[in-house]
């Protein structure tokens, strides 16, 4: 193959940045520009090796069985959704078989059981948190793939109804004021109790005109539970602007209303659990599939009572709380006997954990804040732990919890995975069960390989759809020591 070169093949897959996957004459390339697997294309040769290329979809010669018209208007402009042609059934196979495939591929393990896809029943508008960028003119959106274009957005099938028209006043803002300090807008909705915070980040420390912005976010949320002429919405569903929080070089003020907003989660057995929610801490985007996530964690962490749990990379506590919840609903006593162990780096983050905790009635928890590669470690005296004092010298510190041994440890770390001296220090605590909940299949089959290597089998994985119409997913897996 040559620079420029148009070919014709059939793709039989789909990477996570959404190429296909195909090959000619012997060699695998690459396609980016919407095809999908199963389709017969003709591309053209951008990038040519030995043994791969990459290439751009040029016409569609032949459509895949598995192929749809995308529903979204930008959904060959966005970079998000690179789902969008293809059919969820076929979303879901793709994604099963992406989980499988890397965990033989870079975790090692030969024909690993991965259970069957949990699928989502709400398709359309279930995130709870959206991010939009903002452009040098006004525009308010999402990045173009694989650029900083900003594509301008009226409409997202994913967010909610509260994000999409707090981008619309944002947008409505910047276009009458000038104003060009804001550089991104992420809108953050309790879909349990209809609480709705708006968080800027801004190159400037003040916003000007931010009273006028606040009434235009406040009035755009509102009249979602409103029609036309006043009156309450027929769906009776309605929001309100609790909260709007600026960030500028990393730390975060609130300019209006409150620091948090709550989310109630009533379970399908008729559990209920209130999380109150900062604008940095990390809360599941997808609250339907969340409960599926977190019962998984739960019938994998196999609590009986009586257990010390390790959850790290806590964020607001919610995991820990989920499985302590659980455990409470099946036998009170076994709860009270069993503690939670939570360590997370984000310190707002923290302070929600434990407000959590004493919201839902639960008191045998403890937050430490710090990062989980350092505190835990310390914690089993495997390193020493350093803080800063008053006339900011480096001094070593006390852990504020030692620890031996713990009997299961969650992990659900950040997309790249987990440090390599937590992995060791969580062996050396020697949990019976370590339920490892993983947003990227790849950093996970890594982190898995290292376990494998030092004492622990894996078992299964249960793949959960948190982000249908896009190529994300998440993973629930379950360890036991030997």
């Amino acid at each position: 193959m040559e620079k420029n070169q148009i070919i014709e093949l059939r793709t039989e897959d789909m990477l996570d940045d959404g190429r296909a996957f195909g090959r000619y004459e012997g060699c695998a390339v690459f396609v980016s520009g919407g095809a999908v697997p199963g389709d017969v294309v003709k591309a053209r040769v951008t990038k040519a090796k030995k043994t791969s290329a990459e290439a751009e979809l040029t016409e569609i010669v032949e459509k895949s069985p598995d192929r749809i018209i995308a529903e979204c208007p930008y959904a060959e402009s966005c970079g998000g959704c690179t789902m969008q042609s293809l059919l969820y059934e076929a979303q879901k196979s793709l994604k099963e078989k992406q989980v499988k495939a890397k965990l033989m591929r870079l975790g090692g393990l030969d024909d690993p059981k991965v259970n069957e896809i949990t699928g989502a029943d709400t398709l359309k508008y279930y995130r709870n948190k959206a991010v939009f960028a903002v452009g040098p003119h006004g525009e308010v959106g999402f990045l173009k793939g694989k650029t900083h274009y900003v594509i301008d957005i009226d409409d997202c099938l994913l967010q909610s109804d509260a994000a999409m028209v707090c981008a619309d006043a944002l947008r409505a803002f910047l276009r009458e004021s000038g104003v060009r300090c804001i550089k991104q807008l992420t809108v953050r909705t309790a879909f349990g109790t209809g609480e709705v915070m708006a968080v800027l980040e801004s190159e400037s420390r003040e916003i000007p005109q931010a009273e006028k912005l606040i009434e235009m976010f406040d009035d755009a949320v509102y009249s979602l539970g409103c029609c036309e002429d006043g009156e309450p919405a027929e769906n009776g569903k309605s929001y309100s602007l609790e909260s709007v929080a600026l960030i500028h070089k990393g730390k975060c003020h609130i300019i209006a209303g409150k620091p948090t907003i709550n989310e109630e989660v009533i379970t399908e057995d008729g559990r209920s659990l209130v999380f109150e929610i900062s604008p940095q801490s990390f809360y599941q985007v997808n609250p339907e599939q969340m409960e599926r996530l977190y019962d998984k964690a739960a019938e994998y962490a196999g609590l009986k009572g009586g257990e010390t749990v390790l959850d790290l990379y806590c964020g607001a506590g919610t995991i820990g709380l989920w499985l302590l919840e659980e455990l409470r609903r099946r036998d009170a006593e076994a709860f009270e006997n069993t503690r939670v162990i939570g360590i997370e780096s984000v310190k707002p983050a923290v302070i929600d954990a434990n407000r959590n905790s004493v919201i839902n009635g639960v008191i045998n928890t403890r937050y430490i804040c710090g990062k989980a590669e350092e505190e835990l470690p310390g914690m089993m005296g495997l390193a020493k732990l350093y803080k800063w004092n008053e006339v900011n010298e480096r001094v070593e510190r006390e852990p504020e919890i030692k620890l031996e041994h713990a009997d299961v440890a969650v992990l659900d770390p950040p997309r790249a995975g987990c440090a390599e001296p937590l992995l060791a220090a969580v062996v050396q605590a020697a949990p019976d069960r370590i339920v490892y909940v993983s947003c990227d299949p790849g950093t996970l089959a890594r982190d898995i390989k290292y376990l494998t290597a030092n004492g622990y089998e894996f078992i299964e994985c249960t793949p959960v759809d948190q982000f249908p119409w896009t190529s994300h997913c998440e993973v629930t897996t379950l360890l036991k020591r030997l």
